[in-house]
């Protein structure tokens, strides 16, 4: 009989009420790995009673900050202490390469530690009070109940993202991975048990986006909901959580310009290219999608990119020779192959790729070929809407004035990269880019002490940094009168 994975509700592990199931498969070659408990509204309902009663019931929101930087640096001990079956987890139920699991495996213990270590140090400040015997402060306190949505290209990595801040800042949480990749998240779930958190501080809940995410929107218990994942949905969330004015955070994608003058090192700046837009199947919010190349140097970079494009080697995420896996679903892929077809349609020129692999070893996978697109201009839907998968469009440029405006017309904001070996003209536009991060001669790094997110409809909020700890609070002014009397303002 295969596995059933179970929910986590008010510290038990738990099936559905409604005993259904889903099948959770392995995208390369679409074996069953396990089935997943299906939950319904009743089992959200239950998980959010749990996490209202925590938080108001229990001393968990009162437990002092080092107490609750102490827990998170026991799970970072516990992610790297099962850090090989996490990132083999993690590969088996996305398609990524093991080595990109691993490195992601290393990453997710270093949020969690960062978190600990600022637990402690977000309580606050004592500002100067005009009126006279009097003591102001502002203090930093929980939010309450935070439901947590994530998405399926970096499960556990966006986990820890939200479940390390709201913890560190003394809230409750319900947390619902995709209803694709739920694996790491249980499996992350059974080492915060074993750390030790008492029940109903955390909760999970398994189940389909449009179910579960809704009665979270919805839910009036519910103070905070921070979702990564695509736009629509983000809106849908917006409107709901609007019903009860809770407080959102959104990372919802986007249309990342990587910008290549013609003084760039332009061995790295073409390498990097391939980077930017086929890691993880161009599965990655800030993939750089958009490849805008200065005049001079346009048809020797696009040139050498084709080379190197059509050596991309598909295959398992577990072979140590495979570049880049399969897309999560049929569905996603056939997502990339109406966008394909729409290039075309637009007038596009298809350079490379635009189709699935003909190698018979990938033919039960959700392969794509990596794909380019270049004679791309900004009004074209496949420049301007995010495709989310291996596809790269190329633009020409002929100034900064001119790349600047390309660059900045999308409806996102999210991240974008210059190349130049003149850094001041880099500074320079980086300085007018619209987006949450900007790389200059680099493209994709993050770490935990820098805030991430996006302007425009990328998305509200930020993660990671202080930032990324301060979503999760609210201020409160406390104000003293040390030398309280009377006013004697009515006289009767």
């Amino acid at each position: 009989m295969m596995p059933i994975q179970k929910m986590y509700i008010n510290g038990s592990w738990v099936e559905a009420k409604s005993q259904k199931t889903r099948e959770i498969m392995n995208p390369f070659n679409q074996e069953v790995i396990v089935e997943a408990s299906e939950g319904n509204e009743e089992d959200v309902q239950a998980a959010i009673s749990a996490a209202r009663k925590a938080f108001d019931q229990s001393e968990w929101k009162t437990t002092p900050a080092n107490e609750r930087g102490k827990l998170l640096y026991q799970i970072a001990a516990l992610i790297e202490r099962d850090q090989e079956e996490l990132a083999r987890l993690e590969t088996l139920n996305t398609g990524k390469t093991l080595i990109e699991s691993e490195a992601d495996m290393v990453d997710i213990a270093e949020v969690f530690r960062y978190f600990a270590g600022l637990a402690d140090k977000n309580g606050g400040e004592m500002i100067e009070s005009p009126i006279p015997n009097s003591i102001s402060k502002v203090v930093r306190e929980p939010i309450g109940v935070t439901a947590l949505i994530l998405p399926w290209n970096y499960p556990l990595l966006q986990a820890a993202w939200k479940i390390a801040p709201a913890l560190a800042a003394g809230n409750t949480i319900v947390i619902k991975p995709s209803e694709l990749t739920p694996l790491t998240t249980v499996k992350v779930t059974e080492l915060i048990e074993e750390a030790g958190l008492e029940k109903g501080v955390f909760n999970l809940v398994l189940g389909a986006g449009n179910i579960v995410g809704q009665v979270m929107a919805d839910s009036p218990l519910v103070d905070f909901i921070s979702f990564t994942g695509g736009i629509e949905t983000g809106k849908n969330i917006m409107t709901s959580a609007s019903g009860n004015l809770k407080k959102i955070a959104l990372e919802l994608g986007g249309k990342n310009p990587n910008i290549v003058f013609a003084d760039s090192d332009l061995e790295t700046a073409l390498d990097q290219a391939l980077n930017a837009v086929y890691f993880h199947a161009g599965q990655v919010c800030s993939a750089g999608a958009r490849l805008l190349i200065e005049d001079g140097i346009h048809d020797w970079f696009v040139e050498q990119l084709v080379v190197r494009v059509k050596k991309i080697k598909l295959g398992d995420g577990f072979d140590e020779e495979t570049e880049s896996g399969p897309m999560i679903s049929a569905e996603q892929r056939q997502k990339v192959e109406r966008y394909v077809d729409i290039g075309k349609e637009e007038g596009a020129k298809l350079l490379v790729g635009g189709k699935r692999p003909e190698d018979p070893t990938l033919a039960n996978g959700f392969f794509y070929l990596p794909t380019i697109f270049s004679d791309c201009t900004a009004d074209m839907r496949i420049v301007q809407e995010e495709i989310f998968g291996p596809v790269l469009t190329i633009e020409r440029f002929t100034s900064e004035k001119e790349v600047i405006a390309l660059a900045n017309d999308t409806n996102y904001g999210l991240a974008g990269a210059v190349w130049s070996t003149d850094i001041q003209k880099a500074e320079r536009v980086a300085n007018q880019l619209r987006m949450g991060t900007v790389w200059i001669n680099d493209f994709h790094p993050y770490f935990a002490q820098a805030p991430w997110g996006g302007y425009k409809q990328s998305g509200i909020g930020r993660e990671l940094g202080k930032t990324g700890l301060e979503e999760y609070t609210e201020l409160k002014h406390v104000y003293q009168n040390t030398q309280p009397e009377p006013l004697n303002w009515f006289k009767s």
